[in-house]
């Protein structure tokens, strides 16, 4: 279901920037099958209760730490280890060594798993027709390039452009400038696909940029984007 409707196309564009984790990459499916695989390969039941919990602990740093690497305060060395040392602390054992290993073991297990938002290979088959189409991800350079090959996805994509590579991170609209400079696109002719209303639409918008905010959650926003949708194949009623 689209929640907002404006007029089709109100501008004829010609490349299509996509955010990858939980846009087109199941970031929380594949993250849970990772860390599974890292519970029960690390035998941690000796430390956690059951591997539920390990998870949510994960979660709660994790996300809590990337947003303090996003603004600069953390290295992606300690971002690395941290989010695991902090797991493994909140159930007794400090265990940095430890904590080191599964950050690396986690890095190499994730790229691995390929499931995908539903309606992505549908959406990128049917848009790669008609448009030139890019990714622009927050996401560590090592992780996100072989995650799309490994989802055989790689080739549905002119450039894929990272924090790591622009420099910067989004919402700054420098980013968004690097990676159409890329591209060769204009500002005018580019729209960007996110499910993250600060970083992908927000972003997009103080840069000149459309927006479609993938929503499947109906979560709450600041404002409209240009277009909403519930579905990734909801886009293809729009483009």
């Amino acid at each position: 279901m689209i929640l907002d409707i404006f007029s089709k196309k109100q501008r004829t564009y010609k490349h299509i920037f996509f955010d990858l984790d939980r846009t087109l990459w199941d970031f929380e499916q594949n993250k849970e099958d990772a860390l599974r695989d890292i519970f029960f390969d690390y035998q941690l039941d000796t430390v956690f209760p059951n591997v539920v919990t390990f998870i949510d602990t994960f979660t709660k740093h994790n996300d809590y730490l990337w947003e303090k690497y996003l603004k600069g305060e953390l290295t992606k060395d300690v971002l690395r280890y941290k989010r695991f040392e902090v797991t493994l602390l909140d159930y007794g054992l400090n265990n940095t060594r430890l904590a080191k290993t599964l950050g690396e073991e986690y890095l190499k297990i994730m790229p691995l798993k390929t499931a995908l938002v539903p309606g992505t290979r549908e959406l990128l088959e049917y848009l790669s027709e008609k448009y030139k189409l890019h990714i622009i991800s927050n996401g560590f350079n090592e992780v996100q390039f072989p995650k799309l090959e490994r989802c055989h996805i790689e080739h549905y994509f002119e450039w894929v452009v990272t924090s790591e590579d622009a420099g910067y991170h989004k919402p700054d609209p420098r980013v968004f400038g690097h990676s159409l400079s890329k591209a060769n696109a204009k500002k005018e002719e580019s729209i960007m696909v996110g499910d993250d209303f600060e970083k992908d639409v927000e972003g997009a918008k103080k840069f000149g940029m459309d927006q479609i905010y993938f929503n499947p959650e109906n979560k709450p926003r600041k404002f409209k984007a240009t277009y909403e949708v519930q579905s990734l194949r909801d886009i293809m009623t729009i483009l």
